[in-house]
């Protein structure tokens, strides 16, 4: 039997860098809430199972209205939201934990910012493909500017290789049991992570990179939305 594949899609982050009022997660591009731009994307995945999305405590009731109005039938039920990202994360983790232990001995996790309404075809089925000896697979692309890296005042200290340097996105995908232990163990000693990844990297487990997509972009300013209405507008997504 096939692995189940769930998508947990964080989106009870304020964005302030995009509007002082908090609400990019529902802000209109071409018409329609970019959350639901997203959830609509990953729902026309035939590989995913269930979406559960991640919203603040105030947007709970309506979160379960828009995937009504908007036909999201994937999404059956939505966890609430923590203080930081990690913390909104691990509450989906534990909402899947709670169908029982057995019953994710065989599930597959990805986890996709809500700020990302532009999935490549064929990505999530190339990150799911990898898990079969790794514990997870995030894509990443190689930087196309020279690096620099710098003391304090600006001053430049060194030239780092392009090489070995990937600028990582999500979606990430991991096999439920790695992701949840590696959320326990960052629960347990205090740690923070900037992505699902490091916490799988710093207990060992192994991530391979897949390679990313420029039009996969996350909005985080203003000028970020302009470029993914026009990229949507004109239908420029590519794998």
């Amino acid at each position: 039997m096939a692995s189940k594949v769930i998508v947990i899609i964080p989106a009870a982050g304020l964005g302030r860098r995009f509007d002082s009022t908090g609400r990019k997660t529902f802000t209109d591009i071409n018409g329609t809430p970019l959350l639901v731009h997203t959830l609509k994307r990953m729902g026309h995945e035939k590989s995913v199972h269930e979406i559960i999305p991640v919203l603040r405590e105030a947007d709970l009731t309506y979160g379960y209205e828009m995937a009504q109005t908007y036909g999201l039938k994937k999404i059956s039920r939505i966890a609430p939201g923590g203080r930081e990202r990690q913390d909104s994360i691990y509450n989906a983790l534990t909402l899947i934990e709670k169908d029982g232990a057995a019953a994710t001995d065989d599930i597959k996790v990805l986890i996709h910012d809500g700020a990302r309404p532009i999935i490549p075809e064929g990505m999530i089925d190339k990150l799911l493909e990898q898990l079969n000896d790794v514990d997870g697979a995030a894509p990443g692309l190689k930087p196309r500017d020279t690096l620099k890296q710098v003391s304090p005042g600006e001053i430049i200290d060194s030239t780092v290789d392009r090489e070995i340097i990937r600028a990582i996105q999500t979606p990430q995908a991991f096999l439920f049991k790695a992701i949840k232990n590696a959320y326990d163990r960052a629960y347990k000693d205090h740690y923070h992570g900037t992505d699902d990844a490091s916490l799988i990297e710093r207990i060992g487990g192994r991530v391979r990179i897949i390679e990313g997509s420029p039009f996969n972009i996350k909005i985080t300013t203003p000028e970020d939305a302009e470029m993914v209405k026009h990229i949507l507008s004109k239908e420029l997504i590519s794998s």
